[in-house]
């Protein structure tokens, strides 16, 4: 898996908020940075309760208000080929990311963890899920979701070179 281009995967409860959300921030840094072209970015659920829908409504106009388009992401349900496709796995939270290592099959050779745990100097493990409060809440997902997908950027793709040991 070392071998192949970067792919990334965000992951959270119905793919309809938090991962349709860092797919289009991801994406948008990525697309920034240069590096769009060279890796894979998806999202998905770990339910496939709304399979073929777009984003939360709420998710898309927060989105929208910072310059992310969100709307053509529609929802899925993760599943094992996924593990063969992604070496980056990244759950919103650790309920996603216990439902995720129970599917993950044995010898995965990606990387599998909270996308929040990438973000140095931060005891913020977990992307809320805001489905259930108001706007403030997506507020807060995005606030997190650029933090999260700039720290997984800069691990995928370095901007500066590690300094030498002395």
């Amino acid at each position: 898996m070392e071998a192949m281009q970067p792919s990334v995967l965000f992951v959270c409860m119905a793919n309809i908020c938090r991962s349709p959300t860092a797919e289009g921030v991801f994406r948008a840094a990525a697309r920034q940075r240069g590096c769009l072209d060279m890796m894979t970015i998806d999202s998905a659920g770990l339910h496939g309760f709304h399979v073929g829908d777009p984003p939360d409504r709420r998710a898309i106009n927060a989105a929208r208000k910072r310059g992310y388009d969100i709307a053509m992401v529609r929802a899925r349900p993760i599943s094992e080929v996924d593990f063969e496709r992604y070496n980056w796995i990244l759950a919103m939270d650790l309920s996603n990311l216990r439902a995720l290592e129970d599917l993950c099959p044995y010898g995965y050779a990606g990387h599998l963890g909270l996308l929040l745990d990438l973000v140095p100097n931060t005891s913020v493990r977990e992307v809320p899920d805001p489905y259930y409060g108001g706007a403030a809440g997506f507020e807060k997902v995005l606030d997190l979701l650029e933090v999260g997908t700039a720290a997984l950027l800069e691990r995928i793709f370095p901007t500066t070179a590690p300094a030498p040991h002395q």
